[in-house]
């Protein structure tokens, strides 16, 4: 054996006996599907937005107040130079919130066409992963003001209401924000 070959015949018989020795992975018998989402409280009830609807979670930034508008429209706020509506979602809906205090409340940004709308909920409780054969059609322990935008729900441990953004964003009342 020549010296060149002999370290390259020492490697090759370690890969050889690392590969006869090595354990196999466990074999996946049935993949799961999941359905993912952004879970957020609202009112003391847990809900989830579809992960394409929510384009930037945001802590509640300085805005400003606007005279003449309902009372849901927190005001805007200069996001990287957009102006960003911030409307309440608790108060767009008419119930009490549930965050103890003001740091808990999140923007989630959703943005359609031309519409630029941040929707500030109590609490953010992040990323949520559900298996799809765990979903519900029918909501439950929703408020009657929020079931047009309540798509169903995930059972996990508890039921997660699927809430949709993009729905909401098409809603009047949502779009007329002026107080006259």
């Amino acid at each position: 054996m020549s010296a060149q070959a002999a370290p390259f015949a020492v490697l090759t018989d370690i890969a050889r006996r690392s590969q006869s020795m090595a354990a196999g992975l466990p074999e996946q018998q049935e993949a799961v599907e999941l359905w993912n989402g952004i879970g957020f409280v609202l009112a003391g009830v847990r809900y989830v937005a579809p992960m394409g609807e929510i384009s930037e979670i945001l802590h509640v930034p300085r805005f400003t107040h606007i005279p003449g508008v309902q009372p849901f429209l927190m005001g805007v706020a200069n996001v990287r130079g957009r102006l960003l509506p911030l409307v309440d979602l608790a108060d767009f809906f008419e119930l009490p919130r549930s965050a103890r205090n003001q740091r808990e409340r999140r923007v989630l940004v959703v943005e359609q066409g031309d519409i630029f709308s941040g929707l500030v909920v109590d609490k953010l409780l992040g990323m949520q992963h559900f298996t799809v054969d765990s979903f519900r059609a029918a909501p439950v322990g929703v408020p009657a003001s929020i079931q047009p935008f309540v798509t169903g729900g995930y059972e996990r441990e508890e039921v997660w209401n699927v809430f949709s953004a993009l729905d909401l964003l098409e809603n009047e009342h949502f779009l007329d924000v002026a107080q006259w």
